[in-house]
């Protein structure tokens, strides 16, 4: 199918999380909201040339609008945008019968959004008989992800020689993708992985830091004091869990436990 791609609605985009939730910080927000700029731009003169053609009850809207959406890929891709953008549009039920419209409006149902598999709604704004149908379709986001060359047991310490860099599609998956060997080297593989996959933030934890029962280094603080004492870990912890903590008193505590291993807990 052709490439294509629609965005009426930058702040839905954006919100939606789903390219800054790709894991990038954010470098990933400043290019998600290039994107959704850059997209809005280029749809902007091509709701006319649809509407037009959706006049005749017998048009199939599924082919007009690829080709409005195609116009609308052709200009954005131009820019250079860091994420190589691709969408395919379905078609409408054959037997479905439309009214005839002077103007159709695309827009983004409620709850969906412009990533991986969705559906855009097409709705008829100057007839005679209102109607409302969904195409479905499919945004696929090309870019650089880091792809395992080998299987990885669940467990194990990923580390750089794990994976190689390679293009995919960021939006076959709801996962976010981890473009940074940073945020994959040292973590610890959350279940059994395979060989190709694209490593995705649901598929690492943390490296446990300690167990249960151990006795850890627990640091309070306050507004301009920390005091430090020890206590024994309720559960495993990892870098950036809640855990719970019994001090020596028999005071139950809650902290966030830090990269060295110490429970950290606010007052």
């Amino acid at each position: 199918m052709p490439a294509i791609f629609v965005s009426p609605f930058i702040s839905r985009l954006v919100r939606s999380g789903a390219l800054a939730a790709a894991g990038q910080g954010r470098a990933a927000v400043r290019h998600a909201l290039a994107v959704a700029l850059g997209l809005a731009t280029v749809v902007g003169g091509s709701g006319a040339a649809l509407a037009q053609a959706a006049a005749d009850p017998s048009t199939d809207l599924g082919p007009l609008t690829q080709r409005w959406l195609n116009d609308a890929m052709s200009r954005n891709q131009a820019s250079g945008l860091p994420l190589r953008m691709e969408v395919s549009v379905g078609s409408l039920d054959s037997r479905l019968r439309l009214a005839p419209c002077a103007r159709v409006e695309p827009y983004l149902p409620a709850g969906a959004r412009l990533w991986g598999r969705t559906r855009l709604g097409l709705r008829c704004v100057e007839g005679q008989t209102a109607w409302n149908v969904y195409l479905p379709v499919t945004v696929k986001a090309f870019g650089p992800a880091w792809v395992l060359t080998g299987p990885v047991a669940s467990g194990a310490v990923l580390t750089a020689n794990d994976a190689t860099e390679a293009e995919v599609d960021w939006a076959e998956e709801s996962a976010a993708v981890m473009a940074n060997p940073e945020m994959w080297v040292g973590q610890v593989a959350a279940r059994q992985l395979v060989a190709g996959q694209a490593l995705r933030q649901t598929m690492v934890r943390p490296p446990q830091l300690f167990r249960a029962g151990a006795q850890v280094k627990v640091v309070a603080q306050g507004p301009g004091y920390a005091v430090t004492s020890a206590g024994q870990a309720m559960s495993a912890g990892a870098a950036g869990q809640i855990v719970r903590i019994r001090m020596d008193n028999g005071r139950m505590v809650s902290g966030t436990v830090n990269e060295n291993g110490t429970v950290v807990v606010a007052l």
